[in-house]
This record gives structure tokens, C-alpha cells and sequence, in this order.
């Protein structure tokens, strides 16, 4: 034991005295190594956030630059990357336990340089058959399993009091990876800044756009830079990750020393990989897949069988612990809060992976109807706005005011914010379905834009509260040893709401009623704010707001 600290430890990066709670470990020791932790987590989990979200803006770019795709084709490719991210936080939700928290960080975090790379080979070649672009959007999926283990981890080095605080700064600035890379790839892209090692520009066939405007059809642009540019953050974040982060081992006591972690965490990625995969191979219609099941079948059956996979897979203490943790499946308030926690983070993730491909579909052309008086949607709107350069807002305002859901609902109660913010989305969403309907039967659709936009910040904004509010909640209700896990598997769970708000956007903007969409999400909003007051608000709920 080491008596000045109060922090015994069995090498540099491994602390095995932790006490958060001890208010005076906490003032002398606990604080300096927490916040440390917390503030490399943050740019970790902002990349990851990043690396997972890029082809919401790569697909914009590649219907401008003429890509051989369809825009149904081009939805698929942000919906798996959504799928991926998703079905990789289910083991990251037990990686912490099981490998160390700064083992699992470095490592994922490295792991993104992968489809960083692939993604920027593979857009230097329109040629390139579908496929490959799906690949290497599952790859992508890396990131956004990263949200799982970097909320467990930092959720062990907080006391209960701060942990609505401390997770909604790692979440909400972590979060901020996705307007990151909404401004950063539209400029990157304008810049050779690799040189003849970047590859050769393409030039644009219609216009694009950034934050500050259009761009001009004909300009050259080097859409590659979407992967190529994360390196430049990539890399060094890595090396500050493996020097500057802890393993707590009261947390993680069986990790096997760094090697053993590793592979671990190798072993549980790449069994993730391969339920997904399959799901998506009965998924995707012909020619990448058999086009066998549908969203809300694929969706349960790849969650179950990587659990499944799991399961059976796992060794040595591995099995044990995931046994363990298993446990939380017991308890109903898993379920709700999973279900809760879909309203708010599975919203803002999923808008933010459709929003981009659906503004340049809606309002990029004049809908007009044909000699037969059928609406017809490919006449080019010279008064569209560009993506590109209104997108990154709603997600810029979401990530912005979650550490402030934390901090609001440390103070009143996390069940009361949620409660509000939920009734707050049933009517944004109710009326973005509506401005969608008067825009897509419109030949001059921008002068709706400016509505949606407004609605769409809205329900940004009040998911971005949200995902404070359950997270504390999660934190009030759950053990330390539970809540780590806990908040894993429902992070995990509402991720997927990056690959259904793609999908069934998609769906109906194809079937041409787009407002269907967001007046399903509405309902589902109603529904889960009767599900919030039951369980946790009304006079007999079992805890009362949390």
C-alpha cells in the first residue's frame, strides 16, 4: 500500500485500492486519477463516435459525386454501419470486467485506425462493387461499440453523487465525434492534404456544400479524406491512452496482464462480427445478401445469437464472468431502462446517421407530379440546401446539452427529465412528420426547410438531455458492480437505433410517405412515456424517481 496515496497497485497502469465513496480517498487520491481518466476518454470515444458515423456524410458525398449506387443502396451502407456499432457494444459492454479498463480503450481506440485506412482505399475506386463499401462500413462499427466500454469504465471511477456529471461529459463531449465529423469531412475533402500519397481528386457532378456554404458542381474533391483524415488524431490519442489510463483491478481483477486483455478483447470483437454479418446476409436484398428477413426480424435475431456466441463460447475466467453479468437480464429494470434509453441516444444516434442522406433527398429535388399525375421526385432543386452544411446542427445541440440532462437530473431526478423530454419528442416528432409531408409534395420544398430544421433541433436537444437523464438513473438503481454492465448492454440496444432510423426513413421516403416515419417514432415516444411513469414517477412505483 502505498501511504501518501492510498492507492496500491501492482504496476503503472493497474490501481487495486479504489474507494470512490471514502470522501477523503476521494479529495487526496480518487479525484486527480478519475478526471485523468475521464478527460483521454473523452477524445477516445469522440473519434470512435466519429470513425462510426462518417458515412452519414461519405453517402451524401457519393450521390454528388456520381457514384454507381442508388439512394436505397446508399441508405444500406449507413445502416450497417449503425447495425455494426451497435452489436459491437454488446461484448464492449463486458470488456471492462473482463480486460481493464485503459487496456480496452487503447485497444479499441487503435482498432479504428483499420477501417479509417479501408474506408479511404476503397473511396478512391467508384468502380468498386458494392460490397466492398458494405464492408467496410461493418468495420466502422468498431466506434461505435467503443460508447459501451468507455461509458462502463468511467462509471467505476466516480462516486454515486457525480456519476449523472461524470458519464454526461464523457457521453455528451464524446458525442460531439458525430458534429465533428459532420464539419470536418465536408472540409477535409476540398484539401489535398496527404499529397500524391492521398490519392487523386474526382470532381464533383452536383453541388456539395460545408458549413459555409455551397460548393459548386465541378470542383475537385478528395472524398477519401473522410477515412484518411482520422489518423491524424487516431495515433497519438492511442499512445495517450495506453500511458495515461488505469486499470481499476477492484473493477477488473482477472485480467491476465495486458496480452491476455487483449486477446480478449480481439476474441469477443470478432465473435460480434459474425452474427452481424450473417443477420445482414439474410437482410440485404440481392445481389450483397438473400433479402430473406426483414428489419424488425433480422434486428432480435442478431442481438440473441451474438449473446448466444457469447455464451458459448467464452473461456476460462472469461466464462465466468460473463455468467456473471449475465445476471442483469434478471432484473426488469434492465429492460426498462433499455427501453427508455432507445427514446433518447437510440433518437439522437439514429438521426443523426439518416438525417444528412434524408436532406438531400427531400429537399435536394422539386417533387412534381408527371403528364399522369403521379408525384415524381428526380428533378433537381436549383434552391437546395446542402447537407452538408445544415446537418452537423441538431447533433452540435444534442451533444452540447447532454452533460447538462446529467447535471439537471442530479438535482431533481433522473426519471422527472426523462418524463419531459419524452413528452417533448412525441410532439417534435409528430410535427417533423408533418413538415416532411408538405415538402415532399412540394416543387419548391426549401421553404419548409427552415421548419424542419428548427423541429429536428427540438427533438436533438431534448434526446441529448435525455441521454443524461436515464444514465443517471441507471446509476441510482444499479449496484457498482451492475451498473457498469448495465449501462453496456442499454447503450447497446439503443444504438440500434442507428440502423433503424436509416432503414425505415428510407423505406417511406421510397414509398414516398416519409412522414410515416417520424409519426411511428412519435407513437413509440408515447408509449415509452407511460412506460417511465409506470415504473418510476407514479404513487406505488417500486423506486420513485431515481
Amino acid at each position: 500500500m502505498n501511504t501518501n496515496t492510498g492507492v496500491s497497485q501492482s504496476s503503472g497502469a493497474d490501481i487495486a485500492d479504489w474507494r470512490p465513496e471514502d470522501e477523503e480517498f476521494w479529495e487526496k487520491t480518487g479525484k486527480r486519477i478519475a478526471y485523468r481518466n475521464l478527460w483521454i476518454s473523452v477524445p477516445a470515444l469522440l473519434c470512435g463516435f466519429a470513425v462510426w458515423g462518417m458515412w452519414g456524410i461519405i453517402t451524401v458525398q457519393m450521390l454528388n459525386l456520381g457514384f454507381p449506387f442508388t439512394q436505397a443502396q446508399l441508405f444500406t451502407l449507413t445502416a450497417i454501419a449503425g447495425l455494426a456499432g451497435a452489436t459491437m457494444r454488446i461484448p464492449a459492454s463486458f470488456l471492462i470486467r473482463l480486460a481493464g479498463g485503459r487496456n480496452t480503450i487503447f485497444l479499441t481506440t487503435s482498432m479504428l485506425l483499420a477501417p479509417a485506412i479501408g474506408t479511404g482505399i476503397a473511396l478512391q475506386h467508384p468502380e468498386w462493387p458494392l460490397w466492398v463499401f458494405q464492408l467496410m462500413a461493418l468495420w466502422s462499427g468498431v466506434g461505435g461499440g467503443n460508447f459501451a466500454s468507455s461509458m462502463s469504465n468511467i462509471s467505476t471511477f466516480f462516486p454515486k453523487r457525480l456519476q449523472g456529471t461524470a458519464l454526461g461529459l464523457n457521453a455528451g463531449l464524446g458525442n460531439f465525434g458525430v458534429t465533428t465529423m459532420q464539419v470536418v469531412i465536408p472540409l477535409v475533402m476540398t484539401l489535398g492534404i496527404f499529397g500524391s500519397f492521398g490519392g487523386e481528386s474526382m470532381v464533383l457532378v452536383k453541388d456539395s456544400g460545408w458549413i459555409f456554404g455551397k460548393i459548386a458542381a465541378g470542383t475537385p474533391t478528395w472524398i477519401q479524406n473522410a477515412g484518411f483524415a482520422w489518423l491524424l488524431s487516431l495515433v497519438p490519442l492511442s499512445i495517450l491512452c495506453f500511458f495515461g489510463m488505469n486499470n481499476l483491478k477492484t473493477v477488473s481483477p482477472n485480467t491476465g496482464g495486458t496480452i491476455t486483455a487483449f486477446i480478449k478483447i480481439i476474441w469477443l470483437y470478432t465473435l460480434s462480427f459474425v452474427p452481424a454479418g450473417v443477420g445482414l446476409y439474410l437482410y440485404l436484398p440481392a445481389p450483397t445478401g438473400l433479402g430473406l428477413l426483414n428489419m424488425w426480424v433480422a434486428m432480435p435475431l442478431i442481438i440473441a445469437s451474438t449473446l448466444m456466441v457469447m455464451k458459448l463460447t467464452a473461456f476460462g475466467t472469461m466464462k465466468d464472468n460473463i455468467a456473471a453479468q449475465f445476471a442483469i437480464f434478471r432484473n426488469k429494470h434492465t429492460w426498462a431502462m433499455t427501453i427508455l434509453y432507445i427514446v433518447t441516444f437510440g433518437s439522437f444516434i439514429g438521426f443523426s446517421m439518416a438525417l444528412p442522406l434524408a436532406i438531400t433527398v427531400i429537399f435536394g429535388y422539386q417533387h412534381i407530379p408527371d403528364t399522369a399525375g403521379v408525384m415524381t421526385h428526380t428533378l433537381k432543386n436549383p434552391n437546395a440546401p446542402s447537407a452538408l452544411t445544415y446537418a452537423w446542427i441538431g447533433p452540435f445541440v444534442g451533444a452540447l446539452i447532454r452533460p447538462v440532462g446529467g447535471w439537471i437530473s442530479d438535482k431533481v431526478g433522473g426519471s422527472i427529465v426523462t418524463q419531459i423530454i419524452s413528452a417533448v419528442m412525441v410532439l417534435s416528432s409528430a410535427a417533423v412528420g408533418y413538415v416532411m409531408l408538405q415538402a415532399y409534395g412540394s416543387a419548391a420544398p426549401e421553404q419548409y426547410f427552415s421548419t424542419f430544421m428548427w423541429l429536428f433541433v427540438v427533438l436533438f436537444a431534448a434526446s441529448g438531455i435525455g441521454n443524461g437523464s436515464t444514465f443517471r438513473t441507471i446509476g441510482i438503481i444499479f449496484d457498482r458492480q451492475q451498473a457498469g454492465p448495465v449501462l453496456g448492454w442499454t447503450s447497446a440496444v439503443a444504438a440500434y437505433g442507428a440502423f433503424i432510423a436509416p432503414v425505415v426513413i428510407g423505406q417511406q421516403v421510397k414509398a414516398g410517405t416519409p412522414q410515416v416515419a417520424m409519426y411511428g417514432f412519435a407513437i413509440f415516444y408515447a408509449l415509452c412515456l407511460i412506460l417511465n411513469w409506470w415504473f418510476y414517477l407514479r404513487a406505488g412505483a417500486e423506486i420513485k424517481n431515481p
